[in-house]
């Protein structure tokens, strides 16, 4: 995928902030410190349009960028960090779950999981969430780098027990912000689900 312009939109914490829903969107999501800022700017092939933070929980609104004047990114907040009130937990929680049950425009969710931990019940439940909602995503183990051998073996086989959507072995991607290992992969999936949201909104015209 061949990058040509990459912006950031707006900071949102309500629908009335949210861009116009003309474009494709996919959102973002997944554990505080599970690597997502990394992640986005890995795959748009920009060194610092995300800003990272070595301080879990920091992001607190949802973040929208323009790809190629063509679809958007949504990068929404981290959940599960235990220094956060839990007044914020509770705002984090609906501005989420809002988002993600009433945003006409997205196309599907990027679930992000860090390879090295044993998904938690936050990672479950928003797993289970999204397959009670039918909304559709794609399970990306970042950090991949940070295994060898064996060991990431090992993890990657307990994670696609966890996320495999029809048993054992099946889809989650291996990404790493550091080296863009899963960087063209990602990319395939994320294009094969845009199309498929065009195709099905040709057909039901």
């Amino acid at each position: 995928m061949k990058i040509i312009t990459a912006n950031f939109v707006t900071s949102a914490v309500g629908p009335k902030q949210y861009p116009p829903p003309e474009l494709p969107e996919l959102a973002f999501v997944g554990r505080s410190n599970v690597g997502k800022s990394s992640l986005l700017n890995s795959l748009l092939n920009r060194k610092k349009l995300v800003k990272t933070s070595s301080t879990p929980g920091k992001t607190q609104m949802i973040n929208f960028f323009e790809v190629n004047k063509q679809f958007m990114f949504a990068d929404l907040p981290g959940y599960g960090f235990a220094k956060v009130p839990h007044a914020v937990k509770k705002k984090w929680q609906k501005l989420i779950e809002g988002y993600l049950l009433d945003r006409e425009a997205l196309v599907a969710v990027v679930f992000l999981v860090d390879i090295r931990r044993k998904p938690g019940d936050l990672d479950l439940d928003m797993k289970h969430w999204l397959e009670t909602c039918g909304i559709d995503y794609i399970a990306v183990a970042t950090k991949s780098d940070k295994l060898k051998g064996h060991e990431r073996k090992k993890q990657i086989q307990r994670l696609r027990e966890v996320f495999s959507k029809d048993g054992p072995g099946g889809e989650l991607l291996l990404y790493s912000s550091k080296n863009d290992w899963g960087r063209k992969e990602l990319w395939k999936l994320i294009l094969d689900r845009i199309e498929f949201k065009k195709s099905s909104e040709k057909i039901t015209k």
